[in-house]
């Protein structure tokens, strides 16, 4: 995998924000830029929902990874049991599907309320830099809607919040990424251009569906990621980083559509 020195990146954008330039949004994913929720807290909550039904069923770190292959929760879960065999006396597999998911949900917002788990470095930092140089600002997601507007409202606060022009996550659209829907979805709902949108994505599937939608895409990855192929994006960087390890700023994010 290619890490961008930053460092180089910054030389070339030491002139600051100009007044005129293409970007007008910047588009987060959610789980594993905004909050690293994909170990610690959806794969845990997946587990708690197993237990709590009595399945004997534990997705363990190394699995969950090989899962995270798959987009999307319930679409997660029926490959598992394709897999694996489904549990005994399940009459329709479908319900069964959208009620463990619902149980999942639910512990997951307990996971996400109580505090747990952290912003990603960086990521306050560059919400209030878009805030403060009027860029629209999204969040798209194969996540749960309830469970993405939970980690907006808890881990950015309401006031943050409050300046986001759209949450799209979940069914709200039918297809899950790399298919490049929700990104599609969000154009139409702010109005814009592909060009005058940056995305922000941590996995090899969102950035194959930001760039089908033609969008700029900056990748932060994590540990389940770090390994996966990133051919074609803008910026691969380890996080977006708060001082003095900072790697994305909007001089950063502007300069990106300049290239």
């Amino acid at each position: 995998m290619r890490i961008l020195n930053y460092s180089a990146v910054q030389e070339k954008h030491k002139m600051g924000v100009s007044m005129e330039h293409k970007i007008k949004a910047l588009i987060f994913d959610c789980d594993g830029v905004i909050v690293d929720t994909e170990r610690d807290g959806h794969r845990v909550a997946f587990n708690r929902a197993f237990q709590a039904i009595g399945l004997d069923v534990e997705w363990d770190v190394a699995l969950y990874g090989r899962l995270l292959e798959v987009a999307g929760g319930k679409e997660r879960m029926k490959f598992y049991f394709d897999e694996n065999g489904w549990p005994e006396n399940i009459e329709d597999k479908d319900t069964f599907i959208k009620e463990m998911h619902k149980l999942k949900t639910d512990l997951f917002m307990q996971i996400i309320a109580s505090g747990e788990l952290p912003l990603r470095p960086g990521v306050a930092r560059l919400v209030d830099e878009a805030i403060e140089n009027n860029l629209m600002l999204a969040v798209c997601s194969t996540s749960n809607e309830r469970a993405v507007n939970l980690v907006a409202e808890t881990m950015l606060g309401k006031k943050r919040k409050s300046h986001f022009n759209a949450i799209l996550a979940g069914d709200v659209v039918s297809k899950k990424k790399p298919d490049p829907e929700i990104y599609n979805l969000a154009l139409e709902r702010l109005g814009l251009e592909p060009d005058e949108c940056v995305v922000i994505e941590d996995s090899r599937n969102g950035l194959l569906a930001a760039k089908a939608a033609g969008m700029h895409c900056i990748v932060t990855t994590n540990g389940y990621t770090e390994n996966e192929d990133f051919a074609g994006a803008d910026l691969i960087i380890p996080e977006l980083g708060d001082s003095p390890n900072v790697h994305v700023t909007i001089d950063t994010i502007i300069n990106i559509a300049r290239k």
